[in-house]
């Protein structure tokens, strides 16, 4: 095995046995960009391989420029999403199968019809876009602590782990995303505040530099995808009993409860 081998076969173990680990950029030798999307398709191939497993969508990370000044990127990151991390608005959402989880509240589009082509443009995009949900994006880092870097988030799957739809699909050209107001409470307390002008500038810009991205690697964006476009405001961590509740704005609230 090469060291992206190892270094994905790490991460794994790490989530199988609930059990953080040191940062993979430093203990594998993993450096840049390239070698760590690679540590994350092998994991992406390992997960196809379990009975059943399947691609339902992907997430983008790092759209705050806060956060990418402070990681020294200036772009986002894209993780892949599985049939099985999926949960509805009020469902149950099971500590067991996470490590050190936070919350974040998102607006998820959904893919109509497939994007075809290297390099979709602005309306082509819009016209594939089917629906807006508000959504959680419920976070998790095989990195002790969660210090990580860009690398170690890139190879982990951009720290995804599970997320919760809403149920009540609305029309994009309904809503003014980038001047949506969005409050998360867990608990029953203000956890966190934010806009959609906190992703990227515009929630659907984050969902626009993810279609171009796929489409470059040849893996364009297909109908029937979630795409979970960015956090709206900061996350928080979660505990075993916490109620999280997101409202935002016309998009209508998301919530569930940790079990």
């Amino acid at each position: 095995m090469n060291n992206v081998e190892h270094a994905a076969q790490a991460l794994r173990q790490a989530r199988r046995d609930r059990e953080t680990i040191g940062s993979i950029s430093a203990s594998h030798g993993i450096a840049g960009l390239d070698a760590a999307y690679q540590v994350a398709e092998v994991n992406v191939r390992a997960r196809l391989d379990e009975p059943g497993r399947r691609v339902v969508g992907k997430k983008v990370g790092l759209t705050s420029k806060s956060v990418q000044q402070q990681l020294g990127v200036d772009q986002p990151d894209f993780g892949v999403l599985f049939d099985d991390m999926e949960f509805l608005d009020g469902d149950a959402v099971p500590m067991s199968r996470l490590i050190q989880p936070k919350v974040e509240a998102e607006v998820a589009f959904v893919v109509g019809r497939e994007l075809t082509g290297a390099a979709p443009t602005w309306s082509e995009f819009l016209c594939a876009i089917a629906y807006a949900l508000p959504a959680l994006e419920i976070v998790d880092s095989a990195i002790t602590e969660w210090k990580i870097s860009l690398v170690d988030t890139v190879a982990d799957n951009a720290s995804s782990a599970l997320y919760v739809l809403g149920q009540q699909p609305v029309a994009v050209g309904q809503l003014a995303l980038g001047e949506l107001g969005m409050q998360m409470t867990v608990n029953g307390a203000v956890a966190s505040v934010g806009t959609g002008a906190a992703c990227l500038g515009h929630p659907l810009r984050a969902a626009y530099w993810l279609a171009r991205t796929m489409a470059a690697r040849g893996k364009p964006l297909q109908a029937g995808e979630v795409i979970l476009s960015g956090a709206l405001g900061p996350m928080v961590a979660l505990k075993a009993g916490d109620v999280v509740q997101a409202r935002i704005g016309e998009l209508g609230s998301v919530g569930c409860r940790m079990t």
